[in-house]
């Protein structure tokens, strides 16, 4: 037996203002609950009269999840009539904002699952939760998540931006890989988000993606932070100041003395020998050489030299890790003046270095050098470090929905997942504070 007690409560935790619960029911696992409209009087939109229930059609949504069920709602409509014989309008529906007609979701409910969307979840996942099909809730994606990602106020305030690109979309037989160029909003002072994701990695993409943006806002924007590829050198056009992607050459010349123990020894061209299993190197492992000399204790000082002294006679390992070690301290130097004066020797100490490995990097930072030195001068703003940290949320993204199909659903997707815009649309305004639950003691009517 249903109390009026029972009902109330059932409807209270439903909760969706307007409505109330006339009875509940389990179906299939799902929560069925059976609703309608608490009007009692309501006007004739014609003449203003008061409208009599005429008759009732049942109509089925799907609302937000009650303790980890589905819930599907039943509402019976009220089909009013006027009796006015004058009046135009004979018959109509009853309607309500918080269902639109032939929807399939409440309008919370789709606030909900794009709200989900967002947060990373993917569409399958928020479907499933909702108890309804992927196309369901990407309709909702589509219809909320669009004009959120069209607002230009999205992109305002923006002084630098970084760009990268990235494969969306792996190769297979009939088809090349696709790739995507992403630009992140650098601007100092808030956190890195993705502003756009262009279709293509070529120059020619970036270009007509920056000539559909306002002069002014291209005016505004400063610095541009690229990868140090040829193909990006002119991408970002003038007059922002193109750098590197900051403290991104040290890993490559942390590299450098690791390369002359690994060339390959001169081949004999007649009667070789059988080989021989090698000896254990007496150079210093590859990450003590990677590491920083102001880190370095004690023992791990005297491991390295002495591995130098033994396994480095003719020192070019020594002279590949003095020059890395040159330029790290160049990006740790406190004073950016400083850190400019010390790139610039490491670029020309490079260059003269006898050995190749090092001397064919130093030719690659000469031709970046207006790149590299622009990491100083723009007080380190430039660096594409959060730009690589957009692509992995990107990658995680991409891995969570098992690949894309859709070029034009990806990017929606991505931008507002980090793209940092709202969701406030259909979501409640009211919301009431929480209430205590222990040391209060139960209400029984």
């Amino acid at each position: 037996m249903v109390t009026d007690a029972t009902e109330s409560v059932t409807t209270e935790l439903f909760g969706l203002d307007g409505f109330e619960v006339l009875a509940a029911a389990d179906a299939g696992g799902e929560l069925e609950l059976m609703i309608e409209t608490t009007a009692d009087l309501v006007p004739c939109p014609g003449c203003g009269a008061v409208a009599t229930a005429k008759d009732r059609r049942p109509s089925w949504v799907a609302d937000l999840p009650i303790a980890g069920r589905p819930v599907v709602l039943c509402w019976v409509k009220r089909v009013w009539t006027c009796k006015h014989p004058l009046c135009e309008v004979k018959t109509w529906t009853e309607q309500h904002e918080a269902i639109a007609p032939r929807a399939l979701l409440t309008a919370r409910a789709a606030a909900a699952g794009v709200t989900a969307v967002r947060s990373g979840s993917t569409v399958t996942g928020s479907a499933r939760g909702f108890g309804v099909s992927w196309h369901t809730i990407m309709r909702q994606v589509r219809a909320l998540g669009r004009p959120q990602v069209q607002d230009p106020d999205r992109l305002g305030g923006v002084t630098a931006i970084g760009v990268d690109e990235h494969a969306w979309q792996r190769g297979r037989a009939g088809r090349p890989t696709q790739y995507a160029t992403g630009i992140v909003d650098l601007t100092p002072g808030r956190p890195a988000r993705l502003l756009d994701l262009i279709e293509g990695r070529s120059g020619t993409a970036l270009r007509t993606w920056l000539a559909t943006r306002p002069d002014a806002w291209k005016r505004q924007i400063t610095t541009a932070a690229l990868d140090p590829l040829a193909r990006v050198r002119h991408r970002a056009g003038r007059p922002a100041t193109r750098s590197d992607s900051g403290p991104r050459p040290v890993p490559c010349m942390q590299a450098r003395p690791d390369r002359p123990r690994r060339r390959p020894s001169p081949r004999p061209t007649r009667h070789p020998e059988p080989p021989r299993p090698q000896a254990r190197s007496a150079l210093p492992r590859r990450r003590l050489l990677r590491r920083r000399a102001d880190r370095l204790g004690d023992r791990a000082w005297q491991r390295l030299e002495a591995r130098l002294t033994d396994g480095d006679p003719n020192g070019e390992v020594t002279a590949a890790w003095s020059i890395a070690q040159d330029l790290m301290a160049a990006y740790a130097a406190q004073d950016t003046a400083t850190g400019r004066a010390r790139a610039e020797q490491v670029i020309d100490h490079a260059l003269s270095c006898p050995v190749p490995e090092v001397a064919r990097l130093g030719r690659t930072l000469r031709a970046w050098r207006p790149e590299l030195l622009a990491y100083f001068t723009t007080d380190r703003a430039t660096s594409n470090g959060p730009t690589e940290a957009i692509n992995l949320l990107i990658e995680t993204s991409r891995r969570a929905g098992h690949g894309f199909r859709n070029f034009n659903n990806y990017r929606l997707r991505l931008l507002l997942a980090h793209g940092a815009t709202t969701c406030d649309h259909g979501a409640p305004t009211d919301q009431k504070a929480p209430s205590q639950v222990r040391g209060v003691e139960p209400v029984i009517p």
